[in-house]
């Protein structure tokens, strides 16, 4: 990332805490809640009622599931610091990704129900133990929960900023409720191509959807902010996983990150893509091997090339060379 940082000019106050003490985030939840009665809380619109625990796609019902919760300190080094950054894994997904990496958490949802309370309980746990931010991870099928679960959380003293650690199939209701709530968006930009998308993700919009997110998502908090210790304080940062064939169009997409959002946006360009879930069955051949240092190399050079000058590289030792 080049040398140019974006500074704090005020002491952090989170972003939810004004909508708490005017009791806007009160309201927010009723219309969360709302949401699940015939639920549109995704793109999927599976319009199931999760308020008597029925699910589809997600496989999650009234409550959220988490698989676990911890400071996590493999994040970007402006969201872990020296402390971790406090994550909890919600189990299930609405996308249905064949080489998902958390085969066993987003297709096989193992975890355990966290109700309202429980899952405040963990964000001043680990804000206790302590942790930079809040990061909710895969929650894009329980943004009513975990607004349901904020207010509990606040009146215990939460004050850390939140990470919306998120695919970006995302639906624009759930964001709507969720602008003025999270501080940070760490979006990831899978796929440019409607075909890919569907042929590894089962979400044949997912190009479509994630470009409308992303931009609400920037509209809503900005460019990324950090302060003087370098820790993210607010804004977007946004991750492009890079794919073994270029299957994910990293060229285009960048190309659209800088022409739609800003060359200033801060991107992580990441080469851990390994084998995963069903990688291994026979019609997905093509993907089943990792990342080559040469097709890392060429992501990171169109995301030079289309302008974006706040970069987060990464060059691991497991790069394939081939």
């Amino acid at each position: 990332m080049p040398s140019k940082i974006l500074k704090a000019t005020q002491a952090f106050e989170p972003a939810y805490l004004p909508l708490y003490e005017n009791g806007e985030l009160a309201r927010r939840v009723e219309r969360a809640l709302g949401l699940l009665r015939s639920c549109t809380a995704c793109p999927r619109d599976c319009q199931v009622d999760r308020l008597a625990d029925k699910f589809a796609v997600c496989k999650a019902g009234r409550y959220a599931i988490v698989s676990s919760y911890c400071a996590h300190r493999g994040e970007e080094d402006c969201l872990r610091g020296w402390k971790g950054s406090g994550t909890i894994f919600f189990s299930g997904c609405n996308l249905r990704c064949v080489y998902c990496q958390n085969f066993d958490i987003s297709w096989q949802v193992r975890g355990a129900l966290a109700p309202p309370q429980e899952l405040a309980a963990m964000m001043l746990e680990l804000q206790a133990g302590g942790c930079h931010n809040i990061n909710l991870v895969t929650p894009e099928h329980v943004v009513p929960q975990i607004i349901e679960a904020l207010p509990y959380a606040i009146e215990g003293g939460l004050r850390l900023p939140l990470v919306y650690n998120t695919s970006a199939y995302d639906s624009m209701e759930s964001l709507e409720l969720l602008d003025g709530i999270v501080d940070i968006y760490m979006p990831d930009f899978k796929y440019w191509d409607a075909e890919m998308a569907r042929k590894y993700s089962k979400a044949p919009d997912y190009p479509q959807v994630a470009r409308r997110t992303i931009k609400e998502m920037h509209r809503q908090v900005g460019e990324l902010i950090l302060d003087e210790n370098g820790l993210a304080r607010r804004g977007l940062l946004l991750r492009h996983l890079v794919m073994p064939g270029d299957i994910a169009g990293t060229r285009e997409v960048m190309r659209w990150i800088a022409r739609e959002l800003s060359r200033d946006t801060y991107v992580n360009v990441m080469p851990q893509y390994y084998p995963a879930g069903k990688v291994s069955y026979s019609e997905y051949t093509e993907i089943n091997r990792r990342v080559t240092s040469g097709e890392y190399e060429r992501a990171l050079d169109q995301a030079w090339r289309a302008g974006l000058k706040r970069l987060d590289p990464r060059r691991p030792s497991y790069l394939a060379i081939l």
